[in-house]
């Protein structure tokens, strides 16, 4: 059973995005999350996998910024979610993969996430180009994908996240 779409967020998927992100963790908080980017950040790319006209799986991107460097247009991947009744059956690596052809625009695209997981999609840890989390987070899981090759170079300073991480 595949995904049949993963396509742009529309106004009436909201709720079913909210009910993607509670199945999928363990408390409100990424739920809560993706309503305040939705509403505080800009530009926010939002995709959702659909089934059978049913919200299975959902990714957020929104902007971060990197100390010293404001040139650089970034983006942060957080959260990404799918229903656990359809993980493992390559939802989520759909929408990385969906969601990575729309940041195509943007200089980087960061990640926290899963060390063993993320490498397939081109990232890397970030501290080979001297940027760090700013989060106390460790090395392998905080990771960086450049969406313009050589953009990073030469480039390093804290990743700073929307102001609603911090409200989460």
């Amino acid at each position: 059973m595949g995904v049949s779409e993963i396509r742009p967020e529309r106004s009436d998927d909201v709720g079913g995005i909210r009910v993607v992100n509670l199945a999928a963790f363990d408390t409100a908080l990424e739920a809560d999350l993706v309503d305040a980017l939705r509403q505080q950040a800009s530009p926010v790319i939002s995709l959702v996998a659909e089934q059978a006209e049913t919200i299975v799986g959902h990714i957020l991107f929104s902007p971060v910024t990197l100390s010293g460097h404001p040139d650089l247009t970034l983006v942060g991947l957080a959260p990404m979610a799918v229903v656990p009744s359809h993980q493992r059956r390559g939802i989520g690596s759909a929408l990385v993969r969906a969601g990575l052809d729309a940041c195509r625009t943007f200089d980087a695209v960061v990640v926290l996430g899963h060390a063993g997981y993320y490498p397939r999609f081109g990232f890397v840890p970030a501290s080979r180009f001297g940027i760090r989390c700013e989060y106390d987070v460790p090395d392998d899981v905080f990771m960086v994908r450049e969406m313009v090759p050589g953009r990073l170079d030469g480039k390093h300073g804290t990743i700073r996240y929307h102001a609603a991480f911090g409200a989460a």
